[in-house]
């Protein structure tokens, strides 16, 4: 079974932290965590991963049940399944010149 980024059960999956993941997979079928785990170990194949998505699937399989919904975003990325920064112009702090001569705070550069 071959499964493309864009047919995962999780949004923007590849950049969820591994500590929330657990908490996501507990909201699908064993259907979607084993699809998740077909394509973690062809694309990825991080062991940490693997372990989760191994786990969640013997529990499945145990009798265990989805509960929950699956979110439409990620609120460890911002909020946004496409990821993004919530710095714009208006709120980004002013540009930052160092000196010509380099770092004055730097005792390894020789003074003139």
């Amino acid at each position: 079974m071959s499964t493309e980024h864009d047919e995962l059960p999780l949004p923007d999956y590849d950049h969820l932290p591994v500590g929330s993941l657990a908490s996501h997979l507990s909201a699908l079928t064993e259907d979607d965590v084993a699809r998740l785990f077909d394509y973690e170990r062809a694309h990825g194949n991080r062991l940490p991963v693997l372990q989760v998505l191994e786990h969640r699937l013997n529990a499945l399989r145990a009798g265990a049940e989805p509960s929950g919904s699956v979110p439409e975003t990620l609120p460890e990325l911002g909020g946004s399944a496409a990821g993004g920064s919530k710095v714009s112009p208006q709120t980004s702090g002013p540009p930052i010149n160092p000196p010509s001569h380099g770092d004055p705070t730097n005792p390894t550069q020789p003074r003139g």
